[in-house]
């Protein structure tokens, strides 16, 4: 073990503190760590909702100060603007009311 700690410390040109604890640690089998799925923290974005009825993402272009009026609202601006998209388009009867 001293023979591989001597090469890993020539490798990286420096003196490694703990090198060997850690070799005879990993020699002993204490280097393995049981990872269950409840240890394990998902990364990422979490999964959306499982409702029926599912959005479309659309690039839409809007006038600076409408957008920034829209933004200015807080947080679930967008779910707010398409409520008021389909209020208005509602008055004409062009789509069912809210839902």
């Amino acid at each position: 073990m001293d023979k591989v700690a001597k090469a890993i410390e020539a490798d990286a040109g420096q003196a490694l503190p703990g090198l060997r604890d850690s070799l005879a640690e990993a020699k002993a089998g204490k280097f393995a760590e049981v990872h269950t799925p409840e240890k394990i923290k998902r990364r990422g974005r979490p999964a959306g909702s499982t409702q029926a009825v599912t959005k479309e993402a659309v690039k839409l272009r809007l006038d600076a100060d409408i957008l920034e009026a829209l933004r200015a609202s807080g947080e679930g601006w967008q779910t707010r603007t398409n409520d008021m998209l389909r209020a208005s388009l509602a008055l004409t009867g062009k789509v069912a009311s809210a839902r």
